[in-house]
């Protein structure tokens, strides 16, 4: 949202940028004016374990990080159990912070993330022109009636579940899906009974346009006639750079390595540090000379043991500077770790848990980009054999993505959005 919100700036808009303290850097790294704005009790401001949360919030965090070892369809469950207090928790407040924030810097149109179901509810009782921004995989947006919000399009081939327990977490899905349109319903009878219906709660979007951080691939399920549909491909800034410090990082390492791979799994999942010790361990150890950096979280200290001339280890990394420098990534699925590894042409083996992590892994395997591999069932064999799959076969074949859907980035966003929003109706 961020790098969006530098775009749009640089196409001549006037941005704000509404969002909560802790993140008021992001507003001024893109030139945009920073407006406090709270819309969920969920703080994930970094390394989410070491983020301050209220006690409920830290409960469920430690319920989803446990249920992650147990595998894809224990943890997409307890996800959607906790999804009423997640990203509904006090639409109330919302509205009424929106409604203010309106009346005081009467914008001509907003940008809402598609996760935050709150704002987006405001936004439709309030009659306000808004474009939505979907962050993760575009199956986020339900397409069709038998698609549910929480349950992957698709599965990778590592990790294809067992039909019965499959059929238990749709149970879940449709029934999330119930009571989450009852509530916009009613919220919708309360405050603003002349506004149209939202139809299904997850499926509510902007009429004008819809946005996708996301490659437009030709295998995604259609979503249905309305809003004009933007694939941006990717949110990296153009101006990402390498610091003195991780540029001289790199050049020890090159100097004693043949390969260097980067290993992230994500604020959230570097809490699960059996897995990233297990893959930092393969993958350092393996034959050849390969060096490591890896983004341990909360965990640093825990990793002590393994920092050497050839594994670097710190709580976080420069990510987008990183990857132009690297031949292989190790992610955890989230998409915009996807998107990245194809801007920058880097191959990845794909470790998903949770999320929309599962339908990526896949799209990165029917892509030819990435190997998809269990967390939870991973062994050093496996891991080296992917290793030398996509650094070997996969690594020389990205560059066929350069010029593609994949390499159109937030520039082409902005200039597409501002169009349709133009289109959608007059200023203010």
């Amino acid at each position: 949202m961020a790098v969006l919100a530098s775009a749009l700036r640089e196409r001549g808009a006037e941005v704000h940028f509404a969002c909560a303290e802790a993140f008021e850097d992001l507003a001024v790294r893109a030139g945009a004016r920073f407006v406090p704005l709270t819309v969920t009790r969920n703080a994930n401001t970094g390394v989410a374990e070491t983020t301050r949360q209220e006690s409920a919030e830290a409960a469920r965090l430690a319920e989803f990080l446990e249920a992650t070892r147990f595998g894809a369809i224990p943890t997409l469950t307890i996800q959607a159990r906790h999804r009423r207090a997640d990203m509904l928790a006090d639409p109330d407040t919302v509205f009424e912070s929106l409604r203010a924030l309106d009346e005081r810097l009467r914008p001509d149109w907003y940008v809402v993330d598609q996760l935050s179901y709150a704002v987006t509810l405001a936004l439709h009782c309030l009659r306000l022109r808004y474009a939505s921004f979907c962050p993760g995989h575009p199956t986020y947006i339900p397409a069709g009636p038998g698609d549910w919000f929480g349950v992957p399009y698709d599965w990778p081939a590592a990790l294809r579940p067992d039909p019965r327990q499959l059929a238990a977490l749709k149970a879940v899905a449709r029934s999330n899906d119930r009571v989450f349109t009852a509530l916009f319903e009613a919220f919708i009878r309360d405050r603003a009974p002349h506004a149209p219906s939202p139809g299904r709660a997850f499926a509510l979007t902007s009429p004008h346009a819809v946005l996708y951080s996301y490659p437009q691939l030709p295998w995604l399920p259609v979503p249905p006639k309305g809003p004009e549909r933007v694939y941006a491909g990717h949110m990296v800034s153009p101006t990402q750079s390498l610091d003195g410090e991780w540029a001289g990082q790199l050049r020890r390492l090159r100097g004693t390595a043949d390969r260097v791979v980067l290993i992230a799994l994500g604020t959230f999942l570097s809490a699960r540090d059996d897995v990233l010790r297990a893959v930092v361990t393969a993958v350092s150890g393996g034959a050849g000379r390969t060096a490591v950096i890896v983004a341990a979280g909360g965990r640093t200290a825990a990793f002590a043991d393994l920092a050497g001339d050839r594994i670097v280890v710190a709580p976080s990394v420069p990510q987008q500077a990183l990857l132009p420098h690297v031949d292989a990534m190790v992610h955890h699925g989230g998409a915009n770790s996807f998107t990245e590894c194809i801007q920058a042409g880097v191959p990845a083996l794909i470790l998903p848990f949770s999320s929309d992590q599962f339908a990526v892994a896949r799209d990165a395997e029917r892509a030819g980009v990435g190997l998809a591999r269990d967390p939870n069932a991973l062994t050093h064999a496996d891991t080296l054999a992917a290793l030398e799959i996509l650094c070997e076969k996969v690594g020389p074949s990205m560059n066929r993505w350069v010029g593609g859907p994949g390499e159109r980035g937030p520039d082409y966003a902005a200039v597409r959005l501002m169009a349709a929003m133009d289109r959608s109706g007059p200023a203010r």
